[in-house]
Protein backbone atom coordinates (compact mmCIF):
# COMPACT_ATOMS: atom_id res chain seq x y z
CA UNK A 1 0.00 0.00 0.00
CA UNK A 2 1.31 3.41 -0.97
CA UNK A 3 -0.03 6.92 -0.56
CA UNK A 4 1.07 9.68 -2.90
CA UNK A 5 0.28 13.26 -1.89
CA UNK A 6 0.84 16.27 -4.12
CA UNK A 7 -0.37 19.80 -4.76
CA UNK A 8 1.73 21.72 -2.28
CA UNK A 9 3.45 24.98 -3.11
CA UNK A 10 3.91 28.63 -2.28
CA UNK A 11 0.80 30.78 -2.04
CA UNK A 12 0.00 34.22 -0.69
CA UNK A 13 -2.21 34.66 2.34
CA UNK A 14 -5.85 34.54 1.33
CA UNK A 15 -5.13 32.20 -1.53
CA UNK A 16 -6.19 28.62 -2.18
CA UNK A 17 -4.60 25.25 -2.83
CA UNK A 18 -5.99 21.78 -3.47
CA UNK A 19 -4.09 18.75 -2.26
CA UNK A 20 -4.85 15.38 -3.85
CA UNK A 21 -3.70 12.04 -2.42
CA UNK A 22 -3.92 8.72 -4.19
CA UNK A 23 -3.77 5.30 -2.53
CA UNK A 24 -2.45 2.36 -4.51
CA UNK A 25 -2.16 -1.36 -3.89
CA UNK A 26 -4.54 -4.29 -3.59
CA UNK A 27 -7.09 -2.22 -1.68
CA UNK A 28 -10.78 -2.94 -1.64
CA UNK A 29 -11.85 -0.38 0.91
CA UNK A 30 -10.42 2.40 3.06
CA UNK A 31 -12.47 3.29 6.12
CA UNK A 32 -10.76 6.57 6.96
CA UNK A 33 -8.61 8.93 4.94
CA UNK A 34 -7.35 12.25 6.05
CA UNK A 35 -4.77 14.97 6.18
CA UNK A 36 -2.37 15.86 8.93
CA UNK A 37 0.26 18.56 9.03
CA UNK A 38 3.48 19.31 10.82
CA UNK A 39 4.89 22.79 11.10
CA UNK A 40 8.56 23.41 11.95
CA UNK A 41 9.19 22.74 15.62
CA UNK A 42 5.68 21.45 16.23
CA UNK A 43 4.05 18.07 16.52
CA UNK A 44 2.01 16.55 13.74
CA UNK A 45 -1.66 17.48 14.05
CA UNK A 46 -4.88 16.36 12.45
CA UNK A 47 -6.27 18.74 9.84
CA UNK A 48 -9.26 16.85 8.44
CA UNK A 49 -10.46 13.27 8.15
CA UNK A 50 -13.27 11.63 6.22
CA UNK A 51 -14.89 8.22 6.42
CA UNK A 52 -15.84 6.16 3.40
CA UNK A 53 -19.44 7.13 4.12
CA UNK A 54 -18.63 10.83 3.85
CA UNK A 55 -18.54 11.91 7.48
CA UNK A 56 -15.87 14.57 7.98
CA UNK A 57 -14.01 15.92 10.95
CA UNK A 58 -11.96 19.13 11.02
CA UNK A 59 -9.50 20.81 13.31
CA UNK A 60 -11.00 23.95 14.81
CA UNK A 61 -8.27 26.05 13.18
CA UNK A 62 -9.40 25.13 9.65
CA UNK A 63 -13.17 24.90 10.01
CA UNK A 64 -14.93 27.04 7.43
CA UNK A 65 -11.77 27.35 5.33
CA UNK A 66 -10.77 23.79 4.43
CA UNK A 67 -12.89 21.05 2.91
CA UNK A 68 -12.07 17.35 2.63
CA UNK A 69 -13.58 15.06 0.03
CA UNK A 70 -13.09 11.52 -1.16
CA UNK A 71 -13.46 9.54 -4.34
CA UNK A 72 -13.83 6.00 -3.01
CA UNK A 73 -13.76 4.38 -6.43
CA UNK A 74 -10.43 6.03 -7.25
CA UNK A 75 -9.14 5.63 -3.68
CA UNK A 76 -8.36 9.32 -3.49
CA UNK A 77 -8.78 12.03 -0.91
CA UNK A 78 -8.63 15.76 -1.52
CA UNK A 79 -8.08 18.75 0.72
CA UNK A 80 -9.39 22.05 -0.60
CA UNK A 81 -7.72 24.84 1.32
CA UNK A 82 -9.15 28.35 1.06
CA UNK A 83 -8.37 31.63 2.79
CA UNK A 84 -4.93 30.33 3.62
CA UNK A 85 -3.03 31.92 6.47
CA UNK A 86 0.71 32.00 7.22
CA UNK A 87 0.05 29.70 10.18
CA UNK A 88 -1.13 27.03 7.73
CA UNK A 89 2.46 26.68 6.56
CA UNK A 90 3.50 23.07 7.15
CA UNK A 91 4.24 19.76 5.53
CA UNK A 92 0.91 18.09 4.84
CA UNK A 93 0.66 14.32 5.11
CA UNK A 94 -2.00 12.06 3.71
CA UNK A 95 -3.20 9.25 5.99
CA UNK A 96 -5.21 6.09 5.44
CA UNK A 97 -6.56 3.85 8.16
CA UNK A 98 -8.80 0.80 8.25
CA UNK A 99 -7.88 -0.82 4.98
CA UNK A 100 -9.43 -3.96 3.53
CA UNK A 101 -6.84 -5.50 1.23
CA UNK A 102 -6.71 -8.60 -0.96
CA UNK A 103 -3.90 -11.11 -0.50
CA UNK A 104 -2.46 -13.07 -3.46
CA UNK A 105 -4.48 -16.04 -2.17
CA UNK A 106 -7.66 -14.04 -2.66
CA UNK A 107 -8.24 -13.72 1.07
CA UNK A 108 -9.53 -10.39 2.38
CA UNK A 109 -7.67 -8.83 5.29
CA UNK A 110 -8.81 -5.91 7.42
CA UNK A 111 -5.73 -3.90 8.37
CA UNK A 112 -5.81 -1.56 11.34
CA UNK A 113 -2.49 0.12 10.68
CA UNK A 114 -1.86 3.76 9.78
CA UNK A 115 -0.45 4.42 6.34
CA UNK A 116 1.24 7.71 5.52
CA UNK A 117 2.16 9.48 2.33
CA UNK A 118 5.48 11.23 1.86
CA UNK A 119 4.16 14.72 2.60
CA UNK A 120 3.80 17.86 0.53
CA UNK A 121 5.00 21.30 1.62
CA UNK A 122 2.57 24.18 1.80
CA UNK A 123 4.05 27.62 2.35
CA UNK A 124 1.78 30.62 2.89
CA UNK A 125 3.43 34.02 2.65
CA UNK A 126 2.07 37.08 4.42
Amino acid sequence: VQLQASGGGLVQAGGSLRLPCAASGSILRIDNMGWYRQAPGKEREMVATATSGGSANYADSVKGRFSISRDNAKKMVYLQMNILKPEDTAVYYCNARGLTTVLPSGEFVVDGEDYWGGGTLVTVSS
